[in-house]
């Protein structure tokens, strides 16, 4: 089953409207998810053609695999914890050197029930870093169940990599 409408909410546009402009321009994308384990990426890989664009995904749930492997710093997530701006940004800049994709996605958060690193349930930040800026940051507050808050993510995470690569290129 695709997961480009879970929650009533149509990614499928919103992931062929990405894919198509990454095409049209050659550029790749790599995800760093943590709140979304792995949902922008799968949206992606829905669209017809996406191994063109695609380079990986990585489910980076656990600090460890934040520090690790996204190379986000130690004391940022040992003192702030992994939902915040900074580490979102670190994750999108980190899974475009890892996976050496042009532009890279990254999402981090709390879906619920329960709070985490003192965040309430549907705090959430995307990121998109492309080119040579700063990564674009988005921090949302969502209303929903644990699916529904995902979902909105991925969401804004595939609505801020369109806007980003547009806005910064002049398309």
């Amino acid at each position: 089953m695709p997961f480009r409408n879970i929650g009533g909410l149509d990614n499928e546009k919103r992931a062929n409207s990405l894919v198509q402009l990454l095409r049209e321009h050659r550029l790749t994308v790599a995800t760093a998810e943590s709140l979304t384990g792995g949902l922008v990426s799968a949206v992606i890989v829905d669209v017809p053609r996406a191994s063109e664009v695609l380079r990986g995904a990585v489910v980076a749930y656990s600090n460890d695999v934040k520090r690790d492997v996204l190379g986000v710093d130690a004391e940022l997530l040992e003192e702030r914890g992994a939902i915040n701006a900074t580490t979102v940004a670190q994750m999108s800049l980190g899974v475009r050197r890892l996976l050496g994709a042009d532009v890279g996605i990254a999402t981090t958060g709390v879906a619920g029930p329960d709070s985490a690193d003192g965040a309430p349930p549907g705090t959430a930040f995307v990121a998109v870093s492309w080119a040579k800026q700063e990564p674009a940051i988005r921090a949302l507050r969502l209303q929903g169940n644990r699916a529904e808050v995902r979902t909105q993510v991925v969401t804004r995470a595939l609505e801020l990599a369109e806007a980003t690569i547009r806005q910064t290129s002049g398309i």
